[in-house]
C-alpha cells in the first residue's frame, strides 16, 4: 500500500470534507463511520478532531467510544484478567452496540443514541442520557477490533501501527493484548478492509493512503 505524508490538521480537514458528502448505504438519515485501531494508536483522538471539524462546518456529529460498551468485569475476566481470546471476542458488548447505537440509526430509526453504557473503572452502568442525533448527523465510533463484527459502517478509517510501534507504544500492563491484534491482522486484514488507512508509527508525522 502506498502512503503519503500528511499533517494531522490536513488529515482532519480532508476527512471532514469527505464526510460532508457521505450518504448512508442503506438509505437512512445517519452516516456511520468507524475509527478503528489499537488503544496505542489513539483512534479516538482522530475521531474527536474530525467530529469538531464537522461541527465547525455546520454538521452534527456524535463521537462514541467502544470502551463505553465493555461487558461487566465478571464476564470480561471470567477466564482470568489476561485471557487473549476473551479480549478478542468477548470484552465488548456488541449486542448493546447494535441495540443502543446502530439500531436507532437504521432507516426509520429515532436517531436517539446511547453514548456509553458501562463504566469499566467503577464496573457499573454509566446512566448517561441519550443523545439525539439529527437527520444528517454522523456517528463516529472509535475503538479496537471494530472491523470484525459486521457493523454497518458507511466509511471505515483504520489507524495503523507497525508491530514494532504497537509493541513500543502499548503500556506494559497491556502487553498481553498484543496477540489479539496479531490475530486481528491475520483474520481481518484491517489495512486492506478499511476505506482509509492512517499510519501513525510516529505520532508527529502520520501518513495515509489518500
Amino acid at each position: 500500500m502506498r502512503l503519503e505524508a500528511i499533517t494531522w490538521e490536513r488529515l482532519t480537514d480532508t476527512l471532514a470534507d469527505r464526510l460532508l458528502e457521505l450518504a448512508p448505504a442503506d438509505g437512512g438519515a445517519w452516516p456511520r463511520v468507524a475509527f478503528d485501531g489499537a488503544p496505542a494508536a489513539r483512534p479516538g483522538d482522530l475521531a474527536e478532531r474530525v467530529g469538531e471539524a464537522l461541527r465547525v462546518r455546520g454538521r452534527s456529529a456524535l463521537v462514541v467510544g467502544a470502551q463505553g460498551f465493555l461487558r461487566p468485569a465478571s464476564l470480561r475476566f471470567e477466564y482470568g484478567h489476561e485471557d487473549v481470546e476473551a479480549y478478542y471476542s468477548g470484552w465488548f458488548d456488541t449486542g448493546a452496540l447494535w441495540r443502543e447505537v446502530f439500531g436507532p440509526l437504521d432507516p426509520g430509526g429515532t436517531g436517539r443514541v446511547l453514548p456509553d453504557l458501562w463504566d469499566p473503572a467503577a464496573d457499573r452502568a454509566t446512566r448517561s442520557p441519550y443523545a439525539q442525533l439529527p437527520p444528517g448527523g454522523l456517528l463516529l465510533l472509535h475503538g479496537p477490533l471494530l472491523l470484525g463484527h459486521w457493523f454497518p459502517f458507511d466509511l471505515t478509517v483504520h489507524v495503523r501501527l507497525s508491530p514494532g510501534a504497537l509493541r513500543r507504544r502499548t503500556a506494559p500492563e497491556d502487553q498481553w493484548t498484543l496477540p489479539a491484534f496479531e490475530r486481528y491482522e491475520a483474520e481481518r486484514d484491517p489495512a486492506s478492509a478499511a476505506d482509509v488507512v492512517v499510519r501513525a508509527d510516529d505520532p508527529r508525522h502520520p501518513a495515509w493512503n489518500g
